[in-house]
């Protein structure tokens, strides 16, 4: 997996879940969302929504059942819902490829900044988890604010970390759903994405890396 983007970088193989739907248009060109399902290792599976230029898929009937490989990004943008600004996330296709025999379907490549006070919590199961938010520098001085989570000594690392640190991860992203409380008496089921790091390290080469391999399925059993 190799572009020119090597601060954040996607590779995705999936069965497209949706039809395309308009999104934006910039200088002419059509931009459509599509939900992507990538299976994990064990029998489930991620959504992931993608955002895709109509160039790209000219050639490709994109429907649902399509088996898609992508190179991308995960990026990240403020939409305007109910009045209030929500973070959307979502992987901006750069190139359609030919799915490798034996890779891994779903991996991420990130080097950010932590730009918020990481949260470290154990699960009633007595796990260690740790949530953080990592800005990923983009052209045009933009950045993306993606919401990242560690586990086991990995939690443990990053808990300590402070805003402003830079952090080299791999991992891959995740969908889960869980139970939003909208009044005493009514909740609504919503969809979190984020990123579930399995390597980190402060090194740009990489040298130290903490890995729970037990772990990385494991978001399965949190809401």
């Amino acid at each position: 997996m190799s572009f020119e983007f090597n601060n954040n970088r996607v590779y995705l193989y999936g069965r497209v879940a949706s039809e395309p739907q308009f999104s934006h248009e910039v200088y002419g060109e059509g931009f459509y969302e599509i939900n992507l399902e990538v299976n994990r290792l064990s029998e489930q599976y991620d959504i992931i929504p993608i955002t895709i230029s109509e160039r790209l898929f000219k050639d490709i009937e994109l429907k649902i059942g399509t088996m898609l490989a992508l190179n991308g990004q995960f990026r990240s943008y403020n939409k305007f819902v109910d009045g209030k600004s929500k973070l959307m996330l979502t992987v901006f296709v750069r190139e359609i490829v030919e799915p490798v025999e034996g890779q891994n379907t779903n991996i991420i490549e990130l080097e950010g900044y932590v730009c918020k006070e990481p949260i470290y919590r154990t699960t009633p199961f007595k796990r260690e988890i740790c949530d953080l938010l990592l800005a990923v520098n983009r052209a045009y001085n933009k950045s993306d604010y993606l919401p990242c989570i560690a586990w086991g000594r990995n939690a443990r690392f990053v808990s300590d970390m402070n805003v402003g640190e830079k952090l080299y991860l791999t991992g891959r992203i995740q969908s889960r759903e869980y139970q939003k409380r909208i009044d005493a008496e009514h909740s609504e089921t919503r969809t979190a994405f984020e990123v579930s790091i399995s390597k980190l390290s402060q090194e740009d080469n990489l040298q130290y890396l903490l890995k729970e391999n037990e772990e990385n399925d494991a978001v399965s059993n949190i809401n």
